[in-house]
């Protein structure tokens, strides 16, 4: 019998790390580890690892430093610890990272995470690159080995994942991420993601079935569909041909149980026509679209090499509008990009009132080592890209409450997933992916309810389970906002 260890996962970032960090959870299983909320009491401490966000690597070589004490607190106690650094730093900073940190044991991208248990044992037998043997000596009594796997195997990495574990999954709750769609060939000029992540990977439709059906079995009632640009998805179909992904979303639709489907993240130049469709067409396809556009300006857009414009932007959107009259948009804006002028940031608010949002991601322009962008000439003083992020933040803001608003005195299905923080409160999400606080017994969580919308949070709805059957289907008018 495999005798008993813990792990602890720190997950850092995108929605496609917390699927990579359940997945790392299922992998270790069968190794005997089961998950701990406590650093100090694992036996494997794992940081998954984000590099959107700026000073991402300082951020985790910080935490490693508070890691180094816990490692050497458990040592003295005659306890053992092995420590990992996974995901897109692990990618991007390779062996750096050991150099920097001793404590770690392991470095692996997302690319490698399957060929977990193989890289604990050849971190347990003292294996480490020849090149860092010098630099860690002084540590090998304290970490021994120093695994580094940051390639881009060609094996699929799914493939060698255990299935989905009924039992894991219900202690997860009632959704669930389901990764689709990995890499990017977009290459926009401010993203490391090509790099991180690589190239355009997408699962095969028939093992995305598989998952998800296995999903449902285990209690989950919406999973949201994840890629770097989930909607280029094209993997091949339980028919051979090459399926798009509103195709493969049409079949997932089809399994019982399986009541709300989403995506993200989607690029706009992949917004299909039979996508569109889908979000007319299925009433299991939430109406809620991310669909960032990241600036307002031809010209910066044009520089950020995302290879449309405002206007191409528009357009979609009154498309999508007209197929889902009553969909909520969100977005991704960068502002202080390398060049932007006044007039430039300005087509950005004037795109952010033409659109009318539900709620957006705000971002200043930082520079990540290794892209275009952070070579180019006219660095936005900083000064000047915060008061732009402000003003652009406030607009989002009033367009956030504004819709919200205009859902108080709807009734809207929510699917409720958890106790509150309050005594007998649940916590569900809206089809537009509000959070809904309510009074209600425990009994109904996994159920989806009729909420009747009373008044709005800061960033949420509160309502009453409305006994009946009241729920409107598509949930709410369509709302439009303009500033």
């Amino acid at each position: 019998m495999t005798a008993e260890k813990t792990v602890y996962i720190k997950t850092y970032g995108c929605q496609m790390n917390v699927y990579d960090s359940d997945r790392m959870s299922d992998s270790l299983a069968p190794l005997g580890y089961r998950q701990t909320d406590v650093i100090e009491a694992a036996d494997l401490i794992i940081l998954n690892t984000c590099h959107i966000r700026e000073k991402a690597a300082e951020k985790v070589y910080s935490e490693l430093g508070r890691i180094r004490q816990v490692k050497a607190e458990r040592r003295a106690a005659g306890q053992a610890t092995m420590v990992a650094v996974a995901g897109c730093v692990a990618q991007a900073e390779g062996e750096e990272i050991i150099r920097r940190a001793p404590v770690v044991d392991m470095v692996f991208g997302p690319q490698a995470y399957h060929r977990l248990p193989d890289l604990i044992d050849r971190a347990a037998r003292g294996e480490r690159p020849s090149d860092l043997a010098e630099a860690a000596a002084p540590f090998k009594t304290a970490a021994p080995a120093k695994v580094v796997a940051t390639d881009f195997p060609i094996e699929d990495k799914f493939d060698s994942l255990p299935p989905v574990s009924a039992e894991r999954t219900r202690s997860r709750g009632v959704t669930a991420f389901l990764t689709v769609q990995e890499g990017c060939d977009k290459f926009c000029t401010f993203c490391v993601v090509p790099y991180t992540r690589g190239a355009e990977v997408s699962r095969p439709a028939g093992k995305v079935l598989a998952e998800a059906r296995a999903l449902v079995a285990a209690g989950v009632r919406e999973v949201t569909l994840l890629g770097q640009n989930v909607n280029a998805y094209h993997g091949e179909g339980e028919d051979g041909d090459d399926w798009t992904l509103a195709r493969l979303i049409r079949a997932l639709a089809r399994i019982p149980g399986l009541d709300r489907l989403r995506y993200t993240t989607s690029h706009p130049r992949d917004m299909g026509e039979d996508l569109i469709g889908a979000h007319r067409d299925l009433p299991q396809l939430m109406p809620y679209l991310h669909l960032p556009v990241q600036s307002g300006s031809d010209r910066i857009l044009a520089a950020m090499n995302r290879r449309h414009t405002a206007d191409d932007y528009l357009r979609l959107v009154e498309r999508i509008r007209a197929a889902r009259p009553d969909i909520a948009l969100s977005g991704d804006f960068i502002v202080g990009f390398p060049g932007e002028t006044d007039a430039d940031f300005e087509a950005t608010l004037a795109l952010v009132r033409a659109v009318g949002y539900a709620g957006c991601f705000t971002f200043k322009y930082s520079p990540r080592p290794g892209t275009p962008a952070s070579d180019l000439d006219g660095q936005v003083p900083e000064t000047v890209k915060t008061e732009r992020l402000h003003r652009l933040q406030a607009l989002i803001d009033d367009q956030e409450r504004r819709f919200a608003a205009g859902l108080v005195g709807r009734t809207l299905p929510v699917l409720l997933e958890k106790a509150g923080r309050l005594p007998g409160q649940l916590v569900g999400r809206s089809p537009y992916l509000h959070p809904v606080h309510v009074t209600a017994p425990a009994g109904l969580i996994g159920s989806i309810a009729p909420v009747a919308i009373t008044s709005t949070g800061r960033h949420s709805l509160n309502g009453d389970v409305v006994p009946s059957d009241g729920a409107e289907p598509g949930a709410s008018p369509a709302v439009r906002l303009s500033a």
